[in-house]
């Protein structure tokens, strides 16, 4: 294992053929100083460090002063012990406004052994220092250079995306009756059990800081990793009360800065275990700042997730919680939904896009996750820079890419039709049944929201099913479930995005069901089920009127006979319906708006492509009263 992340750290590097300019290499050799009771890094340390080295990115980008916005979640892969070097690398995926994300990967360097290995990576938003006029200042854009540069800048905006709908999908988890159902109540559901029950009031801990000058960043406000680590320092203590021993943290959930402090204020930091599930706990922390009599402030939050390994390294079976009445019992249940989807983003989008399953199951939990994972995908694809021109007909070009294993084709061509008006209509699925010879049936199953569509597609078949012979599998057709997920440009240069993905409905089984076999859910025998893993278009505005327009396709055994022929050089089917296509767009480029695309997608853009962190602080704060029912931990 540790050879194969070596392996990945070499080739990575390799890729980086071209340096970013706002990238920063920290490296720290780990003293006692530094390392807990077990002579290892302790986390609070560490984010110290990686809170400065991104810090030092951003402000290399922006010329100006910089804040942490937020940090997205981190899962801590290893440890690091006391000798060891920590190489931290941060830099700039992607500025917007007044607003920029920087990625930071931290490594491991044993001196002695010469070996690395990763530790892990995270996401951070900084937002620029009001000028002296009280003025924002305006970032300039960053542009990408090599391919891996390219491909984190296009991920940039659905990872932004996802943090703004991050408390939305636990709001709408905790509100769903299947999920109520399947937690149950209080007392420590999904909790080991051995060690009976402890009452969660008993973890609870308080303990204020004063913020002096060495706890001060550059701006004279109190540091954001130091504020991170006193929080890991009381969550740590309230895990120990419950297990009686050291605990390891292993993930935190997004920290989120909702207000700066400044020297000369305490900052009261608060914790308690939320719930404890077999072999894992998630404790909540919150801080507020005060100073004199004045009110509290609540300037952060997090939910961090401790183990108790033993000393042969096997996680300890943990007590369960008895949660308090009311505040306590909604804690119980966040925490329950919290790693519902801890788990879904496990499964979804950490592994390798190739380890995941074609049909994975959609249900309004995992909806998000899997819409990202269906853009992220396919913007990955489009970022590849070893296409392969592989044959061109009146400058419709069909391109191929061949990587680990798999083929995917591109086809593109340059319409005269608006990159709007182009993604209204392809971005509906039940239109494509007029131009495309493929998609003999398409219908619409749900709309999950103004963003994400299901369809079930009903496509001709072209080969036999495995096993099968041509005779016995005639006039039996290709059915397709697929989730088409829609993005306008989050900036100039941006292209529109229609992602398509298979997924799995129990509405709609891959067989029929012995049982009901009249039931109308049930496929008919006639039809065949067929996967794809990752397709869409890419429609880029070349002028006003002008358009870009690019498919993919990562071609899966149920797509590939529909294109082998083109790849192969014996046919030009890939031609005949791209010009089906330009030819349904030019005849209705001036046609009526679609009824759910009552905005202007251009308005739409200018309105959310760069709505300020510090704009969304403020609306936070101004909120905090209603927001406080379902995230206040204490």
């Amino acid at each position: 294992m540790m050879k194969e992340e070596e392996k990945e750290i070499k080739e990575e590097e390799e890729e980086e053929e071209e340096v970013n300019p706002t990238e920063v290499k920290m490296s720290q050799i780990v003293m006692p100083s530094h390392s807990n009771h077990r002579r290892e890094l302790s986390v609070g340390q560490l984010l110290k460090w990686m809170d400065s080295t991104a810090c030092l990115s951003a402000e290399k980008h922006a010329g100006c002063s910089c804040v942490t916005a937020s940090i997205d979640d981190i899962y801590f892969e290893q440890t690091i012990s006391v000798g060891q070097v920590v190489n931290i690398k941060a830099k700039v995926n992607r500025a917007f406004n007044t607003s920029m994300e920087v990625g930071i990967v931290v490594v491991c360097e044993d001196l002695y052994t010469d070996r690395s290995w990763r530790i892990c990576h995270a996401f951070a938003t900084f937002v620029t220092q009001r000028s002296a006029s009280g003025t924002k200042v305006q970032l300039s854009p960053l542009r990408p250079g090599s391919q891996r540069q390219q491909e984190e800048h296009s991920l940039a905006a659905e990872r932004r995306r996802m943090r703004r709908v991050h408390d939305d999908i636990i709001k709408d988890l905790l509100s769903d009756r299947t999920f109520q159902q399947a937690g149950g109540g209080g007392g420590g559901a999904g909790a080991g059990p051995a060690g009976g029950v402890v009452a969660a009031e008993k973890t609870r801990v308080e303990s204020v800081e004063l913020v002096l000058p060495p706890h001060a960043n550059h701006q004279v406000n109190t540091f954001g990793g130091q504020i991170m680590a006193w929080m890991v320092n009381v969550a740590t203590i309230a895990a120990s009360r419950l297990c009686h021993a050291h605990p390891s943290l292993r993930s935190i959930d997004m920290f989120t800065f909702r207000g700066p402090s400044q020297v000369g204020d305490r900052l009261l930091l608060r914790a308690i275990v939320n719930n404890a599930f077999r072999t894992s706990m998630e404790v909540g922390v919150q801080a507020e700042a005060y100073r004199g009599g004045g009110p509290n402030r609540h300037i952060n939050s997090a939910f961090m997730t401790f183990e108790v390994p033993d000393a042969h390294g096997h996680l300890r079976t943990l007590p369960r919680i008895q949660p308090e009445p009311l505040h306590g019992e909604r804690r119980f249940q966040e925490a329950i939904a919290r790693k519902k989807i801890r788990l879904d983003r496990k499964y979804i989008i950490s592994c390798k896009q190739a380890e995941v399953p074609l049909s994975v199951p959609w249900n309004s939990s995992n909806q998000v996750y899997l819409s990202y994972n269906n853009v992220s995908a396919l913007k990955m694809l489009a970022a590849r820079n070893n296409w392969q021109l592989n044959s061109e007909e009146d400058q419709v070009c069909l391109y191929t890419l061949e990587q680990q294993g798999s083929l995917s084709f591109r086809v593109e061509a340059e319409l005269d039709v608006s990159a709007q008006r182009a993604f209204r209509l392809l971005g509906d699925l039940r239109n494509r049944t007029h131009w495309d010879r493929h998609y003999l049936k398409c219908d619409l199953i749900r709309s999950a929201d103004k963003d994400d569509f299901l369809y079930r597609v009903v496509a001709p078949s072209v080969d036999p099913a495995p096993g099968g012979s041509a005779n016995q599998d005639a006039g039996v057709l290709q059915e397709f479930i697929l989730l088409a997920s829609r993005r306008r440009p989050c900036g100039p240069g941006d292209p529109y995005v229609v992602a398509l993905r298979s997924v799995s409905l129990p509405t709609h089984p891959s067989s029929p069901s012995p049982s009901s076999p009249s039931s109308p859910s049930s496929p008919s025998p006639t039809h065949r089920r067929g996967e794809v893993l990752c397709a869409g278009f890419t429609i880029l505005a070349t002028s006003k009127s002008t358009s870009l327009i690019s498919y993919y396709n990562q071609a899966s055994p149920e797509v590939l006979p529909y294109i082998s022929t083109d790849i192969a050089g014996l046919s030009s089917s890939f031609y005949r319906s791209f010009c089906c296509c330009r030819e349904y767009l030019t005849q209705n480029c001036l046609g009526p708006r679609d009824q759910d695309q009552d905005q202007d997608p251009d308005q739409d853009q200018d309105q959310d492509q760069d709505q300020d962190p510090d704009q969304d602080q403020d609306q936070d704060q101004d909120q905090d009263c209603s927001r406080l029912d379902y995230v206040t931990l204490l």
